[in-house]
């Protein structure tokens, strides 16, 4: 009788799940094709304004929305965006020539007015300041024409104005809407906004007057299901066009599935569990450094990635310009551990909790960081928050621990270090471990400043050394990307910094 609910259950939830997919499933044209792209993600994008948050699920929506000066292709490899060309005329200045002719959603002409309306706006967001926090001043010279000046010599420039965060708005469209502007978002890129159905789905249409080549699907839908399995299935039955970040559990399923691609490569991010240094016990470098000890990431990366990752020596990925090849990271040790804990005044442990959004991957990670801490004496309590109050709570500090991960989407030290670890950067802006130090600062100050490679590459270097040995996380894996995708899916190509371009993407 058991096993027969069960069953039941299961099959009512698939039911469940079918008819809510297929409400929004893959329409025809009248010749047969496909013209609508259904992509399922793990969350709902929190902001569709570039300027109001800095998450990886808004960043995949405003992808396909907006456009930016400079863009960084599959390859981390800069080319011309909105900008046809740019002139460092010295070591603080660059001009940059806009494309002439570039419509926005709303029919307005692109105009450097509005690349200094955006800059400037873009300096006041305590989210995403500190993308370009280095720029001192935007000068319209004319029509298609800007000066960008930075305060000192900033070396990676072009790849900070390709961030997503960096997209060109229409300062009418933003002026008019005020604070409403992220439900009526308006950029110059290949899709333009229909819909956002909080927490359910957004839906972006083909903009026929967009600069570049046109997209080649009409219609462009992101669903948010937070079930990682829910993806899966969404594959499998085919509701689902293409399903962003498969859960390990998964992987073979859609790997062995003739009806389906599964698509792996490296990535630019790191996962880590951050403590809030401004707390107690966590103010004490020899708990922190006792809590790496005490865990076996090798265990989390086979048990719970299936050996999708690798082990994290550091606080940014080996794939980075300035990662220290030099760094060993912390090994599995209880007994130090346990010796740092007594040394520190918590012989007999403490308490604390953990906190995560409702990912499964992460949630999976604090029940095996919860098993392993109790080894050690620390009662650790899981924490769930919704992903939109965890960003903002985590920001204000009233967490102890928390589990979250980072992508350097510049594929420079600079925005892999800075925004987590410069002292001027606490909250929103990605420092949520509170972690101050005034050398680590020195030396970020030094490296995204000089334009020299080798003094860049010492500075990062250094840092990083400081900031394993001071441990404000507990430093977990580098992860492997995935996307599950139908087979007849075509032009699909996977960007290391996790933000996917769609508009090339069509059906065989």
């Amino acid at each position: 009788m058991f096993k027969g609910r069960k069953s039941f259950i299961f099959l009512s939830i698939l039911l469940v799940l079918m008819l809510t997919l297929s409400a929004c499933g893959s329409k025809k044209t009248s010749g047969g094709a496909k013209d609508e792209l259904i992509v399922a993600q793990g969350a709902d994008p929190k902001s569709l304004d570039p300027h109001a948050s800095n998450d990886q699920p808004s960043s995949r929506v405003n992808k396909q929305m907006y456009s930016t000066l400079v863009e960084a292709t599959e390859e981390m490899e800069l080319q011309p965006g909105l900008a046809e060309s740019w002139e460092q005329i010295d070591d603080r200045t660059w001009e940059f020539k806009l494309r002439e002719g570039v419509k926005f959603h709303n029919g307005e002409e692109l105009k450097a007015s509005d690349v200094k309306f955006t800059l400037d706006r873009m300096k006041d967001s305590p989210e995403v300041a500190h993308i370009i926090g280095a720029v001192e001043s935007v000068e319209v010279k004319d029509d298609y024409a800007v000066i960008i000046k930075t305060e000192e010599p900033f070396a990676p420039i072009l790849s900070h104005l390709a961030h997503t965060a960096a997209s060109i708005l229409n300062e009418k469209a933003v002026t008019e809407a005020g604070d409403d502007y992220q439900n009526s978002p308006v950029g110059t890129g290949p899709y333009k906004f229909v819909s956002h159905d909080a927490g359910d789905k957004v839906t972006l249409e083909r903009f026929d007057e967009y600069y570049g080549d046109p997209a080649k699907v009409k219609t462009l839908i992101f669903r948010n299901v937070p079930e990682g399995t829910n993806r899966t299935i969404g594959l499998e039955t085919g509701e689902v066009d293409i399903a962003y970040d498969i859960e390990p559990i998964d992987l073979d399923k859609v790997r062995d599935n003739k009806k389906l691609q599964l698509i792996e490569e490296p990535s630019l991010s790191t996962s880590y569990i951050g403590f809030n240094t401004k707390k107690a016990p966590f103010d004490d470098i020899r708990v922190r450094k006792a809590l790496n000890y005490a865990i076996n990431v090798d265990e989390i990366i086979e048990v719970v990635l299936e050996n999708a990752g690798t082990k994290a020596t550091g606080p940014i990925n080996d794939k980075v310009f300035g990662y220290n090849n030099d760094l060993k990271g912390y090994e599995y040790d209880p007994d130090k551990a346990k010796d740092l804990l007594a040394e520190a005044g918590y012989a007999d442990g403490f308490k604390t909790s953990i906190w995560t959004n409702d990912n499964p991957v992460r949630v999976r990670i604090a029940e095996i960081v919860q098993a392993q801490l109790k080894e050690v004496g620390v009662d650790a309590k899981i924490e769930e928050v919704e992903w939109g109050a965890y960003l903002e709570r985590t920001a204000a500090g009233e967490h102890d621990m928390f589990i979250l991960g980072w992508v350097t989407v510049t594929g420079d030290a600079d925005y892999g270090l800075y925004a987590l670890f410069h002292s001027s950067q606490h909250g929103g802006a990605g420092n949520r471990t509170f972690f101050t130090d005034p050398e680590v600062d020195k030396l970020l100050d030094k490296g995204r400043t000089s334009i020299d490679e080798k003094e860049r590459l010492d500075a990062y270097s250094k840092a990083q050394e400081i900031i394993v040995e001071e441990a404000p996380q507990l430093f977990l894996y580098f992860q492997t990307q995935n996307a599950g995708l139908q087979s007849n899916i075509d032009g699909f190509k996977l960007h290391p910094a996790g933000h996917h371009k769609l508009s090339n993407v069509g059906f065989k």
